[in-house]
């Protein structure tokens, strides 16, 4: 099992490549949605990086793989510009994901 990262900007890509995770750097929303499946489809991928900036440009498809599918774990990485997300962003997740509201 491998990590992948798919990336808006060369530094992060690069960053990980440094640290022997292979990945692709994508612009658009197009580019970004065939940059998941095709990571979907390769069943050695286990975990699979994005950075936040992209995860907003299709959040139904990152939610749907992350509700829906067991493999490969998505982790939403920060650019280098930080974190976009909100104070309270693992609450509001849970809620969506079991509707109960904590």
């Amino acid at each position: 099992m491998r990590m992948f990262v798919i990336s808006d900007n060369q530094d992060t890509c690069l960053g990980m490549q440094l640290a022997g995770v292979d990945g692709v750097i994508v612009n658009g929303v197009a580019e970004f949605q065939n940059a998941v499946n095709k990571a979907l489809s390769d069943k050695e991928i286990g975990i699979l990086l994005i950075n936040e900036n992209l995860c907003s440009l299709d959040e139904n498809l990152i939610d749907n793989i992350k509700l829906k599918q067991s493999k490969p774990l998505i982790v939403e990485i920060p650019d280098r510009y930080g974190s976009g997300r909100s104070e309270d962003f693992i609450t509001d997740y849970i809620k969506d994901a079991i509707g109960i509201n904590i």
